[in-house]
């Protein structure tokens, strides 16, 4: 096998080994948040490297399709929660 082969090889194995780290490796929390906004209920689940992250990003994500507009969206994520259920992975 030729130098830049070899090299080219290597190089590829570093980057999925990356790949595959940042994929596993910083998804460390699992959390579900369910949310009543405007009389509709709606539940999201999230993985972040922090337990905040997971549930900021399960918040927005179960809000969008019970808000409308940037106002909507706004109140509703700093509505209080009617659940979170988080957990380590």
């Amino acid at each position: 096998m030729s130098k830049p082969a070899l090299a080219g090889l290597v190089f590829g194995l570093v980057v999925l080994g990356v790949l595959i780290y940042s994929t596993v490796g910083l998804s460390q929390y699992s959390c579900e948040v369910c949310i009543t906004y405007n009389g509709q209920q709606n539940c999201s689940t999230s993985s972040a490297p922090t337990e905040e992250e997971a549930v900021r990003t399960a918040t927005d994500v179960a809000c969008a399709p019970i808000s409308s507009g940037m106002t909507e969206s706004i109140q509703c994520t700093n509505t209080p929660p009617d659940s979170i259920d988080c957990g380590r992975k």
